[in-house]
């Protein structure tokens, strides 16, 4: 990594690497605040964005592990706002023509994108953590499919979301406090959350972004947040709201290595995780499960959108972390560490 903080390519990072029991490895490099001086630290945090995702998929397989429900159920028979939902036949800027699809979607498709429905919906404004879930939710509801369901993967954090509002309806508890309570307490995931207190705000690694002439670094706020991030008006929405340090993101991630245990308490049936993260999305373009990105190598894991990203790699035994926070792409520099993580801890 360090030639490409040299460069003012990448103000800093943290990587880790871990097997099924410990940490093998834990670095950091560069700078979470440039203009400060303050260097990256293991115990850094930073908005992990997407990477929420896989995490929502796993508390949502606890349900199904449960019986509360299946996931080839219609959404609609758990959330009665989806029922009569259209799809979109032909579309321009004079007329819509809609029709009934061939089916509901279904709790498989909106955790594999391939549910037809859009990335956001116009109601997520000015940003959607500042909607309640169940607004949030009712929100995708209202709009037309985009394509019939399963026929296409369309990436969207309208599946997530509305994954989300399922945990609340048939958790019988908020979202963040299913997640808190059944995840995140009892793996010892301290550093996740979805508001930030004050402290957690000062470990906070800035976001920077290239400047679009000089190529420089420079402070970067993303679209999907609303500031100051320990306003306590911030909701937590399931697709992307989680902010979190690299040791939390590993602990979660040796757990599912481990086939859904850890220390001896089980989170989640091994039958659910094989499922999550096996590829859901057949003969489409697109290598995904249920919230987890898949490779033909049999390795999973997920990006968030400031270019953090974690892998699971069954055949070796390790996964591996790398947090940044950076708002263009970087896939050159992610790809050096993972290249290199393979190569040391993966023989």
């Amino acid at each position: 990594m360090r030639p490409f903080v040299e460069a003012g390519a990448l103000a800093g990072a943290v990587t880790l690497v871990a097997s099924r029991e410990k940490i093998l490895s834990l670095e950091t490099i560069g700078f979470a605040d440039i203009g400060a001086g303050r260097p990256m630290s293991p115990d850094s945090f930073f908005w992990i964005a997407s990477q929420t995702k896989p995490m929502t998929s796993t508390a949502l397989m606890m349900l199904v592990d449960e019986g509360r429900l299946t996931l080839d159920d219609a959404v609609e028979k758990f959330l009665p706002e989806f029922k009569g939902q259209m799809v979109i036949v032909e579309k321009d800027d004079d007329h819509m023509l809609l029709k009934k699809p061939g089916h509901p979607i279904t709790v498989r498709e909106i955790l594999s994108h391939t549910a037809g429905l859009p990335f956001v919906s116009p109601i997520e404004t000015p940003t959607v953590d500042m909607l309640p879930l169940e607004t949030v939710v009712r929100g995708h509801a209202m709009r037309p499919l985009l394509t019939e369901p399963g026929t296409k993967y369309e990436y969207s954090n309208a599946g997530t979301n509305t994954a989300g509002r399922l945990i609340e309806v048939l958790g019988g508890m908020p979202y963040a406090e299913f997640m808190r309570t059944r995840l995140f307490e009892p793996l010892g995931m301290n550093d996740t959350v979805f508001v930030l207190s004050d402290d957690q705000e000062r470990r906070l690694a800035k976001t920077y972004k290239p400047n679009a002439e000089t190529g420089k670094l420079q402070e970067h706020r993303d679209w999907q947040l609303f500031y100051p991030l320990t306003d306590p008006r911030r909701q937590a929405f399931p697709a992307g709201g989680l902010f979190s340090s690299i040791r939390d993101v590993a602990r979660f991630c040796q757990m599912i290595l481990n086939g859904g245990e850890i220390d001896g308490r089980r989170y989640v049936s091994e039958k659910s995780v094989k499922e999550m993260t096996r590829k859901q999305t057949g003969d489409l373009e697109a290598n995904y499960g249920l919230a987890w990105g898949t490779a033909e190598d049999g390795s999973f894991g997920h990006s968030g959108a400031l270019a953090t990203h974690m892998t699971i790699d069954p055949k070796r035994g390790i996964v591996m972390v790398y947090l940044v926070q950076h708002g263009a792409s970087i896939d050159h520099v992610r790809e050096a560490f993972y290249a290199a993580g393979r190569q040391i801890f993966g023989r």
